[in-house]
């Protein structure tokens, strides 16, 4: 049974998420802080976060930073939860490293559907075998999908859920382009058509991670009026 910790400081919406989320079939941890939230995660195993953006101290914000800074927990799927549904909010909570983000009010079902998209990915076959077995080797760039792991000039580069996801389909798919909404349905696995800002978002993100140029990028390519494709 997969445990989901929910992060809010509204008591009503941590049991209206509880009880749903229960009859789902989840198990269910709840936090109002986020210093409630670090210290469950560091002594309890959890598969998922859902996350509120507003908190008092510490904001979900820096939760977030601390779990994608963390060797232990830095792949631990998140999705955002918040009132905050500018772009420059969407964006700057992807470009920390949230897998999703939903805003309030939202709908139960689209939550269900999300989570069920990212613990999808998160159980994907590339966890099941600790071997070098379909590594992709692309000049200083090495991907390893059974492994997770990802090396440029032989360091290991962190990346989140997403953006191993997303680097991982355009690589062994080299030369292939991929529209944004194409690539949202692959990497997103829900309708998710008219948000291609996050697929730029991401891309941008491993642009800063993978390129020695993040601005004359060698990997990663876009394609004017089309999308994307792995050089």
């Amino acid at each position: 049974m997969k445990r989901i910790l929910i992060v809010d400081d509204e008591e009503h919406i941590l049991e209206l998420l509880e009880y749903n989320l229960g009859q789902e079939g989840y198990q269910t941890v709840k936090a109002d802080t986020g210093e409630k939230a670090l210290k469950i995660l560091e002594e309890d195993k959890i598969d998922l976060v859902l996350l509120d953006w507003m908190l008092p101290n510490i904001s979900g914000i820096d939760v977030l930073k601390h779990i994608r800074s963390s060797s232990n927990i830095n792949k631990l799927p998140v999705i955002l939860l918040t009132a905050k549904g500018d772009e420059i909010s969407k964006v700057v909570g992807l470009e920390v490293g949230a897998d999703d983000y939903l805003t309030k009010p939202f709908s139960i079902h689209e939550l269900f559907a999300r989570i069920k998209a990212v613990l999808r990915r998160s159980n994907s076959s590339y966890d099941k075998n600790d071997n070098n077995e379909g590594v992709i080797v692309i000049g200083n760039l090495e991907i390893n999908p059974s492994r997770r792991i990802v090396m440029v000039n032989k360091d290991q580069v962190d990346l989140s859920f997403k953006e191993f996801e997303l680097l991982y389909l355009l690589a062994k798919n080299r030369g292939i382009v991929f529209t944004r909404n194409q690539l949202l349905e692959r990497i997103w696995g829900y309708d998710y058509v008219g948000e291609t800002r996050t697929v730029d978002v991401h891309i941008s993100n491993l642009r800063k991670k993978i390129e020695s140029d993040e601005s004359h990028p060698v990997f990663i390519k876009t394609v004017r009026g089309m999308g994307y494709k792995f050089e």
